[in-house]
């Protein structure tokens, strides 16, 4: 495990139960360089949607502990904000979350000639991802997406 997952593996336990306490879910973290600082990227959010103020509670709930836990040992700025309407899906429990929703995947390998798809979410079964579009019912092997984000609906 690198140094940068060990940090990313603690920030993730300490977020967490913040999160929680305002009936929040931690969706992701995102770590990275940023100049000569780091940034640290936390979305939160929940089904009825995330406030300004959900935000602003965890981000200095979340930035107290991280100064006394000590986990980052150089220069950060600390982000916390909902995933928004695009927002990523990662996981397994994303795609079924958002059963019957518009995503567009793009896929590390060729799958039925094409790297491309948008449809909706039909299924997830094993480790795949049925959607439907206007070509039909593609299953995708969860394994080589390398992205995949939720397309805004009106």
């Amino acid at each position: 495990m690198t140094p940068q997952q060990e940090t990313l593996d603690k920030i993730t336990l300490l977020a967490r139960p913040i999160a929680q306490e305002s009936s929040l879910e931690l969706v992701d973290i995102e770590f990275r360089p940023s100049g000569k600082r780091w940034l640290l990227r936390v979305y939160i959010d929940r089904g009825e949607g995330v406030t300004i103020a959900d935000c602003e509670r965890v981000s200095r709930e979340l930035d107290r502990v991280l100064d006394v836990e000590e986990v980052i040992d150089h220069p950060y700025t600390l982000e916390v904000s909902s995933p928004g309407l695009t927002r990523q899906l990662k996981k397994r429990e994303d795609f079924e979350r958002y059963k019957g929703r518009t995503c567009r995947i793009i896929t590390a390998l060729a799958i039925e000639g094409r790297n491309d798809f948008k449809g909706k979410i039909v299924e997830v079964a094993g480790d795949d991802v049925e959607v439907n579009d206007e070509k039909g019912g593609h299953r995708i092997p969860l394994s080589a997406i390398k992205r995949a984000n939720l397309e805004f609906e009106l």
